[in-house]
C-alpha cells in the first residue's frame, strides 16, 4: 500500500504545484507589466507637466529679464507654491555682451533648501532628468527667438512613489486572494483525478503481489485514464495467454535441451579445427610477410649496388685512360732515350704530362676509394641489427654517397640540418634503411611534373631521445593513402613495378629496430613529412670521429 500512496500524493503535489506556478507566474507578470507601463505614463505627465509650468515661467519673466528686475521676478516665482510637486526654480539670464549665464531670480519650496546653479548642465538638462527622488529641466525663454535666459524647475518624485506604492499594494492584496482562489480550485481538481488513480494503483498493486492476472480494473469516469484501464486490461488478458504458451515453450525446450550438448561438443570440434587451420594460415601469413619485407630489403641494397656499381666505373675508366696515356707517352721517352735523341724539351713535356695524368689517376682512385668506403659502411649498417656508436651527419652523408647515383639522375636537392657535433649509441643499420627508403619514395613517387624539388633531413636530440624529420615539398598524398600509407602492399604505383612494401618496412623498422613512433603529415599538392623519434643513448664525449678509410 505505500507504493500507490505514496505515487498518489506526488501526483496531488504536481497538480496543484503547477496551477499556483502558472497562477503566480500570470499575475506576478501582469503586475509588473501594469506598475511598469503606470510608471512610464506618470513620468510622461510629470514631464509634460513640467513642460507647461516653464512655459508659464518664461512667458511672465520676459518682462523682468528685459527690464532687469530679478524682484518683481521673485514674488511670481511664489505664486508656485501651490504646486505641490514644485521643489526649486531658477531664473538665469544670458549676458549680452559675454553669452554666459548669471544668476537673475529664484524661488525654494518652504522647508526645501537652496541648491547650487546649473550652468554647467545647461544644456544636457534640456531633456528631463530623473534621479533617485527628483526630475530636472531647463527651458529656454527667448523673446523673438532671442534667447533672453533660461528657467530652471526640480520637481519631487514623492507623489509619484506614493501612488506606485499604493497600486503595488492594491495589486499584491488582489494577487493573494487570486492564488487562494486558484488553491481551493486545485485541490478540488485534483481530488477528482486523482482518486481514479489510487483505484486504479490498488488493483496493480494486487496484481504484482498475488500474480493473478485475471483480475480486471473497473471503469473509470475520466476518459483518458479509462483509456488506459482498458489497454491494463487487454494487458492483463495477453500475460495470461502468454504465461500457457511459455509453459507448452518451457516443456518443448526441455525437449531440445537433452540433444543439445552433442550438438555443442559436434560444434565445438568443429570450431577447434577451424581455428587450428586459421592459426596455421596466419602463420604462413606471417612467413611470406617477412620474406617480402626481406626482399624489399635485398631489392633496394641491390639497386644501391647497381648505383655504385655505375658511379665507380667511372673514375676508375679515367684512371685507366690516364694510366693507358701514360704508358705510351712513357714508351715514346724510351725510344727517343735510347735512340740518343731525348730532348730537354720533350723530357719536361713528358714530366709536366705525367703530373696532370698522375693527379688525374690519383683524384678519380681517392673518389672511387671513398664511393666503396662509404659503400661498404652502408651495406655492414643495413645488414646489421648492432648498436653501436656513431656521428649522425657522417651517417647521412655516407647514405647520400651511396644514393648518388640515383639523385644525379634528376635536379632535386637534398638539404641536411644537422649539427656535426651529434654523435649518439643506436642501431645504424635500420636508421640507414629507413632513410634510403624515404628518399628513394620521394624520388619515385613525390616529384611528378615537378623539376627540381627539395628533401630536408632534420636531426635534433633532445635528452635521451633522437628526433629525426624527413620532408619533401611535392605533391603529397590523399587523405585515403595516407590512412593506409604504413600497411603492406599500399603503393600508387600499381602494375609499375611498386610492390607497396617500403613505407610498411620504415613503420617496422622505427616500431621495433628502433621502438621509436614515427608519424606523417601531408595534404595533397603540398608535400609530406615523417616525425621519427626514437630512444638513444648519448656517449659522454661530442666529437666528431675520424672518417673511415
Amino acid at each position: 500500500m505505500p507504493s500507490f500512496t505514496n505515487k498518489s500524493n506526488s501526483v496531488k503535489q504536481a497538480l496543484i504545484g503547477a496551477v499556483m506556478a502558472i497562477s503566480a507566474i500570470s499575475l506576478i507578470a501582469s503586475v509588473a507589466a501594469s506598475t511598469v507601463l503606470d510608471i512610464r505614463r506618470q513620468k510622461a505627465e510629470l514631464i509634460s507637466q513640467l513642460a507647461t509650468y516653464s512655459d508659464i515661467i518664461s512667458f511672465s519673466s520676459v518682462a523682468s529679464l528685459t527690464f532687469d528686475d530679478p524682484e518683481t521676478e521673485a514674488e511670481q516665482l511664489k505664486s508656485f507654491k501651490a504646486a505641490s510637486i514644485i521643489e526649486n526654480i531658477h531664473i538665469y539670464r544670458i549676458d549680452q555682451q559675454t553669452s554666459e549665464p548669471g544668476f537673475f531670480s529664484s524661488y525654494n519650496k518652504f522647508g526645501i533648501p537652496p541648491i547650487p546653479v546649473r550652468f554647467n548642465q545647461i544644456e544636457a538638462l534640456q531633456i528631463a532628468t530623473f534621479s533617485d527622488n527628483n526630475v530636472e529641466v531647463i527651458r529656454p525663454i527667448k523673446e523673438e527667438d532671442v534667447i533672453l535666459g533660461y528657467v530652471y524647475l526640480r520637481a519631487s518624485l514623492g507623489p509619484l512613489q506614493d501612488d506606485i506604492n499604493e497600486k503595488l499594494l492594491i495589486n499584491s492584496v488582489i494577487g493573494l486572494t487570486i492564488l487562494l482562489l486558484a488553491f481551493l480550485l486545485a485541490l478540488r481538481m485534483q481530488r477528482k483525478i486523482t482518486n481514479p488513480i489510487e483505484s486504479f494503483l490498488k488493483t496493480v498493486h494486487q496484481v504484482s503481489k498475488n500474480k493473478d492476472y485475471s483480475v480486471q480494473v473497473d471503469t473509470i469516469n475520466i476518459t483518458e485514464l479509462d483509456i488506459l484501464a482498458r489497454a491494463f486490461n487487454k494487458m492483463l488478458d495477453r500475460i495470461q495467454q502468454h504465461i500457457s504458451k511459455q509453459a507448452i515453450a518451457e516443456q518443448e525446450v526441455r525437449q531440445l535441451n537433452l540433444n543439445l550438448e552433442q550438438k555443442v561438443n559436434d560444434r565445438t570440434l568443429a570450431v577447434k579445427e577451424s581455428n587450428q587451420e586459421l592459426l596455421n594460415t596466419l602463420e604462413k601469413m606471417h612467413q611470406y610477410q617477412n620474406q617480402l619485407v626481406e626482399t624489399e630489403k635485398m631489392a633496394s641494397l641491390g639497386q644501391m649496388v647497381a648505383g655504385i656499381a655505375h658511379e665507380v666505373n667511372t673514375p676508375i675508366g679515367l684512371g685507366v685512360t690516364a694510366s693507358t696515356l701514360m704508358q705510351d707517352r712513357l714508351a715514346v721517352i724510351n725510344d727517343s732515350f735510347e735512340a740518343k735523341k731525348l730532348s730537354s724539351k720533350q723530357l719536361a713535356k713528358f714530366l709536366n704530362e705525367s703530373a696532370e695524368n698522375l693527379g688525374i689517376i690519383y683524384r678519380n682512385l681517392n673518389r672511387a676509394a671513398e664511393l666503396i668506403s662509404s659503400f661498404k659502411q652502408v651495406a655492414v649498417d643495413q645488414s646489421s641489427e648492432e648498436s653501436r656508436v656513431f656521428n649522425f651527419e657522417q651517417l647521412i652523408n655516407e647514405i647520400l654517397m651511396s644514393l648518388k647515383p640515383n639523385l644525379k639522375k634528376e635536379q632535386h636537392e637534398v638539404v641536411v640540418d644537422c649539427d656535426s657535433s651529434i654523435n649518439i649509441r643506436s642501431m645504424p643499420g635500420p636508421i640507414n634503411q629507413i632513410l634510403i627508403n624515404l628518399v628513394m619514395n620521394s624520388l619515385i613517387h613525390a616529384f611528378e611534373g615537378i623539376d627540381k624539388g627539395t628533401m630536408t633531413i632534420a636531426v635534433s636530440v633532445t635528452n635521451d631521445e633522437c628526433k629525426l624529420i624527413y620532408k619533401d615539398n611535392g605533391i603529397g598524398v590523399s587523405q585515403d593513402i595516407k590512412k593506409r600509407i604504413f600497411d603492406p602492399f599500399v603503393t600508387t604505383r600499381r602494375g609499375e613495378g611498386g610492390s607497396g612494401l617500403g613505407m610498411h618496412l620504415v613503420y617496422n623498422l622505427v616500431t621495433q629496430a628502433l621502438n621509436g613512433s614515427i608519424t606523417i603529415f601531408s595534404e595533397k599538392g603540398n608535400g609530406i613529412e615523417f616525425n621519427i623519434v626514437f630512444p638513444i643513448v648519448n656517449p659522454p664525449v661530442k666529437t666528431r670521429p675520424a672518417s673511415r678509410s
